[in-house]
């Protein structure tokens, strides 16, 4: 059986899926150890945020990714089910982000070298780093999608 992926776009303070987002956020943690929030921080940012959201259909409607983002283009969260990835769903979120913004940003946990290598791996740069940017004190980068070419290059994912 195919499945078929639709690409939602979920605007400010429609709670549409943001239930299936913690389950996903939480499921990665435990798996990774990664994406480590508090629920009401994770849920107020949710809310707060456009969420491009990549949804599986099937027998059940499932969610496979989803990226949400301030209207600045600055990505709070990305994340794709372990199951999933390897399959350019990253990517694919990432291109309709930069599809919509002018500048695309994004943090990501010092330590968390695969999250490093995906953003690098698309065209993210790293700006800078900031010491104690988690509550947990723990460190980051500061990342910036390429612009002219990478820009062009990611954004136009979806369209080939």
């Amino acid at each position: 059986m195919s499945v078929n992926l639709e690409l939602r776009v979920v605007g400010p303070g429609d709670d549409d899926l943001v239930e299936e987002a913690w389950e996903l956020k939480e499921r990665i943690r435990a798996r990774n150890g990664v994406l480590k929030q508090r629920r009401g921080f994770f849920t107020d940012a949710y809310r707060r945020s456009t969420v491009y959201a990549l949804v599986a259909s099937g027998p059940d409607e499932e969610l496979v990714g989803f990226a949400a983002t301030r209207r600045d283009g600055y990505i709070l969260f990305l994340a794709i089910d372990p199951d999933w990835q390897g399959e350019g769903l990253g990517e694919r979120l990432v291109a309709a982000v930069a599809d919509d913004h002018s500048s695309v940003t994004c943090h990501a946990r010092a330590t968390n070298q695969d999250a490093i290598e995906f953003y690098q791996h698309v065209g993210f740069e790293i700006e800078r780093r900031v010491d104690n940017y988690y509550e947990d004190r723990g460190n980051a980068y500061y990342l910036r999608l390429g612009d002219g070419g990478l820009t062009e290059r990611i954004s136009s994912f979806m369209r080939r």
